[in-house]
């Protein structure tokens, strides 16, 4: 970046001094305070993001800090159901109350906000990246240490807007061990590099299924290729979560807190460095 020259009609840079950028970070609300700001992302869907998204909150929640989610997956939110949440946000004043889970944890999402929350969600992308600003910015967040946001899936409209609106200190990678992981990889640390965010690292899910009866590791995907595509952009492997069906047993019954397990932990050692 060159030197400013405060003449923001000759300049290209999309700092948060412009005076004519659409894009400039939210102020939270007076009182409220979130400390470190985590984006979790995937370059397509499917690959279970919203699911690494839970747990990561859980695990560290269990670590005894403050934490928040912020589904900003607007189109298809499913953290409230994950932890069991089924009633709708209150108002306060101005400003919207996050509703929170059983543990603690402080959650937004499109569908406490709902009539039903099987209604969907027609909106147009503007609409849709003024809700995610009104969710952190309209929001009485208490005193969170560490917030992680559900991104919506590739770098489209929403992606773009939570980069350049929320004050994002690193995001997490989502993968599933295919072919294609590494086309998926890159789209999505190049628009981390082209946002100046940076990556914490990888996390591939469904790697390997656990036999119940030898309890070998039956890689149904193959292996290998989230390791590939992480040392050819210096990235590092963070977590390796298995297919598990009573993970899927426990989101769909909104118990994700109760889940038992560690293959996040060297995603909070990181982000608790």
């Amino acid at each position: 970046m060159s030197e400013c020259n405060h003449n923001c009609s000759s300049c290209s840079e999309n700092c948060s001094e412009r005076k004519d950028s659409p894009f400039q970070i939210k102020p939270l609300r007076d009182g409220c305070r979130v400390g470190k700001v985590y984006g979790v992302v995937s370059g397509k869907g499917g690959v279970g993001k919203s699911m690494v998204t839970s747990q990561l909150a859980v695990t560290m929640r269990r670590r005894g800090y403050n934490v928040a989610v912020l589904d900003a997956d607007i189109t298809g939110p499913s953290i409230p159901k994950a932890f069991g949440v089924h009633c709708r946000a209150n108002g306060y004043e101005d400003a919207i109350l996050p509703v929170e889970t059983a543990t603690g944890i402080q959650l937004m999402s499109v569908n406490l906000l709902l009539e039903n929350e099987t209604d969907p969600v027609i909106w147009r992308g503007p609409v849709i990246g003024g809700v995610v600003q009104q969710f952190w910015g309209d929001v009485l967040w208490d005193d969170v240490d560490y917030m992680f946001v559900d991104m919506p899936p590739g770098t489209g409209d929403v992606a773009l807007n939570v980069f350049q609106t929320l004050p994002v200190d690193g995001i997490i990678v989502v993968t599933s061990p295919q072919e294609l992981v590494g086309m998926v990889v890159e789209k999505a640390v190049k628009m981390a590099q082209m946002m100046n965010i940076p990556v914490v690292g990888l996390v591939e899910n469904m790697s390997y299924l656990t036999c119940p009866d030898c309890g070998k590791q039956l890689h149904i995907f193959g292996e290998g290729k989230t390791d590939e595509a992480a040392a050819r952009y210096g990235l590092e492997v963070l977590a390796k979560m298995p297919i598990d069906p009573a993970l899927a047993q426990l989101v769909d019954q909104g118990a994700i807190e109760a889940f038992q397990g560690d293959w996040l932990s060297g995603v909070a050692d990181k982000i608790s460095e």
